[in-house]
């Protein structure tokens, strides 16, 4: 599933090719995605212009000039990919938009979880207004994810992934963080504490930094803009590496379902 620092590459991706263009068309091949795409969208946005492209949490933001936002989620198995004219639909493509100058943004899903909605408010909008910080901000810190596992008694992986406490936190980064800063993602997360918790945050910002400058993790979905897939798995310390040594202790890697996830943790390096 594309995380945080997958749609931060699609956003770097697409943005060059789509600000400040003015959409032309918009082609529904199959609007039956999570939630289906609004029927009256490909004539609303007709000769409307892209000011800006952005982020929030897993969502890619279409902002055009009359004030209103296309939301885009890349659900399980979905990208967005820049194309031509004289380049054939692939399969699973189901929605387009061509600007001006025939750049063709392209949306394919095989799996058919993502989104395309839109909205005149995406601060308010329902699938927005409830998230948490974003983990790469000054807001984003141990302090204020010691204050919110006051009370809770869900372990730490599963507190660290929740959107409403820090956006974009998926399970690759959750695991590859707990063992930078040395917690054993099965421990209450009331009960770690503040040091640990700044420690957390700290690498947090630093994994998924890393995973954007890398261009995304490698999925067996995920490309980027271009089609191309991400780097960063060749980078991972625990993620995926049951029974193979720790790179810090050599001690095999053990893998446990925590929250209905596949974690990957050192039971010596992480207490």
């Amino acid at each position: 599933m594309p995380e945080l620092p997958e749609v931060e590459t699609t956003v770097n991706g697409i943005k060059p090719w789509l600000e400040n263009k003015t959409i032309k068309q918009i082609n529904v091949y199959n609007p039956s995605l999570r939630w289906e795409i609004p029927e009256d969208l490909p004539k609303k946005y007709l000769s409307k212009k892209i000011i800006s492209v952005s982020r929030r949490a897993k969502y890619i933001l279409l902002h055009l000039e009359s004030q209103s936002t296309i939301i885009i989620h890349l659900g399980m198995s979905g990208s967005l990919v820049i194309s031509t004219e004289d380049k054939a639909l692939a399969k699973h493509d189901h929605f387009e938009i061509i600007m001006d100058d025939n750049t063709i943004l392209r949306y394919n899903d095989p799996r058919r979880f993502g989104c395309v909605l839109d909205t005149q408010d995406h601060i308010e909008h329902k699938l927005i207004k409830h998230l948490g910080p974003e983990p790469l901000t000054k807001e984003f810190d141990g302090k204020l994810l010691k204050t919110k596992a006051k009370n809770k008694t869900l372990a730490v992986k599963n507190f660290i992934m929740d959107g409403k406490v820090v956006v974009g936190v998926g399970n690759i980064y959750a695991s590859e963080a707990l063992f930078l800063a040395g917690i054993n993602p099965n421990n209450s997360a009331k009960k770690v504490s503040l040091t640990k918790y700044k420690v957390l945050a700290k690498v947090i910002k630093q994994v998924l930094s890393k995973a954007i400058e890398a261009g995304g993790t490698t999925l067996n979905d995920f490309v980027n803009a271009e089609g191309k897939p991400g780097y960063f798995a060749q980078q991972l310390n625990v993620y995926g590496r049951t029974g193979e040594p720790c790179v810090a202790c050599d001690k095999p890697i053990t893998q446990k379902t925590i929250g209905q996830r596949s974690t990957f943790y050192c039971t010596n390096c992480q207490k």
